[in-house]
């Protein structure tokens, strides 16, 4: 069974850095396109960022583009997301998620395991 465990997060001043990582077990990582999504308050889950199977491809929201950046470690199993100038509506509980074989959607329902979530809180 797969399991994605999420790391980082917490509380920053706006334009300040974040990471946020995921490690994934339990099927071989390579099978998986990788994304991550966010939730805020009241709000639908929305995309974020997605990476391919082999790294070579990523995918971002108009919103993010330029700030965050999506990184993918084979040899550790592991995606991050580097979040720079945060803003305050960047406040969301953030998401990583898994799909098998599949690339670059931006669609939750394509992912079929998820983080266990982990809340960002940018302050002014």
């Amino acid at each position: 069974q797969v399991m994605l465990v999420q790391s980082g997060g917490g509380l920053v001043q706006a334009g300040e850095s974040l990471r946020l990582s995921c490690t994934f077990s339990g099927r071989p990582f390579t099978n998986y396109g990788m994304g991550w999504f966010r939730q805020s308050l009241g709000k639908e889950r929305e995309f974020v960022a997605a990476i391919s199977r082999n790294a070579r491809e990523t995918f971002y929201a108009d919103f993010v583009k330029g700030r965050f950046t999506i990184i993918r470690d084979n040899a550790k199993n592991t995606v991050d997301l580097e979040m720079n100038s945060l803003k305050i509506e960047d406040t969301a509980v953030y998401y990583c998620a898994a799909a098998t074989y599949y690339t670059g959607s931006r669609t939750p329902n394509t992912y079929e395991f998820w983080g266990q979530g982990t809340q960002v809180t940018v302050s002014s």
